[in-house]
């Protein structure tokens, strides 16, 4: 039987907390998941009798294994097709994440250093003390906090003043694909800020705008043209879902690909439309989906 100290038990209770961090730093499961891996072969070759803290020591490992990958990720993504969006990670509408990080804001995270991308988040969302985040960087306490500071100031935009109630995000979620999928753009139209601005992510391998349309006029014109091809009308929903923090849902398309759509809402408009298409990103929820439509995303 395992005890209280046995490392394999004590890994199992911080790896959903990693794999969390990791995805955060990545902006991908797959990779995340890679890395925890990665750490625990690690974990299992160290002295445990010399770790004064298991859950410092694991989140200074992945952090400067995530550090690694995203010298050859930021490679990969100058040359990516189209949009790049993070691999969506999803909750049915009852689940929360343990963190307050929505989609906007992963993107926003994009345009940080690797550095200021790892102190934003271990201080500011997994509340790890400056002193381990200054190991973890291998840089001084004060240089950390500059970092963070630097981060948090870059990214407040994309940080809502007032986060959308799950109620409200359900109810704007359902009316945005009754609209769609009727092809009622006046109604969609309404629900649309001056401003709004849709992303489509198909990675080279699907039909995906190229870069994002922006504005009201240019975004209800690309929606009546769906309208009068009838091709969106014959998508069906087949789960509402909380999208890396925002609400959306997870839709089947004609020729039967899969497609994620999350939606931020601020002032009780939609300012921002991001839609995943891309196949390689919707692997997970297509094995979930092919034996029982309906079922929970696995995370």
């Amino acid at each position: 039987m395992p005890t209280i100290d046995d490392p394999t038990r004590v890994f199992e209770q911080e790896r959903a907390r990693l794999i969390r961090l990791a995805y955060r730093m990545l902006g991908s499961l797959g990779e995340a998941e890679d890395v925890v891996q990665d750490a625990w072969l690690r974990w299992r070759q160290v002295d445990h009798a010399e770790v004064a803290s298991a859950g410092a020591f694991l989140s200074r490992t992945v952090t400067r294994l995530c550090l690694d990958v995203m010298k050859s990720a930021r490679v990969r993504r100058e040359t990516y097709l189209g949009t790049w969006l993070p691999e969506p990670v999803a909750l049915v509408p009852d689940e929360t994440s343990g963190d307050d990080l929505t989609l906007t804001l992963m993107l926003a995270l994009e345009r940080l250093s690797p550095l200021e991308r790892a102190a934003f988040l271990l201080h500011d969302v997994f509340a790890v003390p400056l002193a381990d985040i200054a190991v973890t960087l291998r840089r001084e306490p004060q240089a950390v906090r500059q970092l963070a500071a630097r981060a948090r100031k870059h990214v407040q935009s994309a940080r809502p003043r007032f986060p959308v109630e799950r109620e409200e995000g359900a109810r704007i979620a359902k009316a945005f694909f009754e609209a769609v999928s009727t092809g009622e753009v006046a109604a969609l139209r309404i629900m649309l800020a001056n401003s709004v601005v849709v992303h489509s992510d198909g990675g080279g391998k699907v039909l995906a705008f190229p870069r994002p349309i922006v504005g009201i006029d240019k975004v209800t014109r690309m929606f009546e043209g769906f309208a009068r091809k009838l091709w969106i009308q014959h998508a069906r929903k087949l789960q509402d879902l909380w999208i890396d923090g925002l609400p959306g849902y997870l839709s089947l398309e004609p020729g039967g690909m899969l497609q994620t759509v999350a939606l931020d809402i601020q002032g009780g408009l939609i300012v921002g439309i991001y839609f995943t298409r891309n196949p390689d990103k919707l692997q997970r929820m297509a094995v979930s989906f092919a034996g029982s439509p309906g079922a929970p995303i696995p995370h």
